[in-house]
């Protein structure tokens, strides 16, 4: 594989990844919270998910690096626009979930 196609692969998986938390009920898609009809995630527990989900998309990303060659030094400044880029990520399911009024 090529590092633009690792490129576009670790995009897709932070635009899934991002929109996961808000597009179900279940704790990381897997684990089933709670099993009453009328169950609604709270906001504290996606806010959760979209941070480890976060650093499970920056452990990809690195190991897809990490196999391309040398990885780069990354500094605070790094890690603040990737997260600020996650969070854009991120909108989409949180209009759906949120915004938009499901009749």
């Amino acid at each position: 594989m090529n590092v633009s196609l690792y490129s576009w692969a670790v995009i897709l998986l932070a635009l899934i990844a991002a929109n996961l938390p808000f597009l179900n009920q279940q704790l990381f898609a897997v684990i089933p919270l709670n099993r009453s009809e009328g169950y609604v995630k709270p906001i504290w527990w996606r806010l959760i998910e979209l941070v480890v989900l976060y650093f499970a998309v920056g452990g990809a990303a690195y190991f897809l690096e990490s196999t391309i060659g040398n990885t780069f030094a990354h500094h605070w400044e790094f890690f603040a626009i990737s997260g600020c880029l996650f969070l854009v990520f991120a909108f989409p399911g949180y209009v759906f979930r949120y915004l938009y009024k499901h009749r």
